[in-house]
């Protein structure tokens, strides 16, 4: 899934890898259906040459229809994101910094375990 830009943000879409034609090593195509703020359809070609130059031919509402239904036959497949998900659990780990009770949630190596605080340390010792 990719993302266009339309009325000033960015918008998820369907991401489509075409067959390359001539000189091309990737071609890529974005189609945003209807824009949530102004409905309009967008069809973006994004393809890289062997010369990693970067080429981007962008239609809008009736013309991006006509594009797709033009590219339509050269689609490969359709790239869709993974759905992999992170186990998380509920688990927390209480711990004592500074004598205030906290609790943490990921990061163990940021712990701080054992500290106290200590505001009358003098750093110079007489002898």
């Amino acid at each position: 899934m990719g993302y266009l830009h339309c009325c000033g943000a960015l918008h998820k879409c369907r991401t489509f890898q075409l067959v390359p034609r001539e000189n091309y090593v990737v071609s890529e195509l974005d189609y945003l259906a209807s824009c949530p703020v102004c409905g309009h359809t967008v069809v973006q070609l994004t393809r890289v040459n062997r010369d990693n130059q970067l080429s981007v031919v962008r239609k809008v509402n009736k013309k991006a229809l006509e594009f797709f239904k033009k590219l339509k036959t050269e689609i490969f497949y359709e790239i869709k994101p993974s759905k992999e998900t992170v186990p998380r659990g509920r688990f927390y780990l209480n711990y004592n910094e500074y004598g205030v009770k906290k609790k943490c949630y990921s990061n163990l190596s940021a712990l701080k375990i054992g500290l106290t605080e200590n505001k009358d340390f003098n750093s110079t010792k007489t002898l």
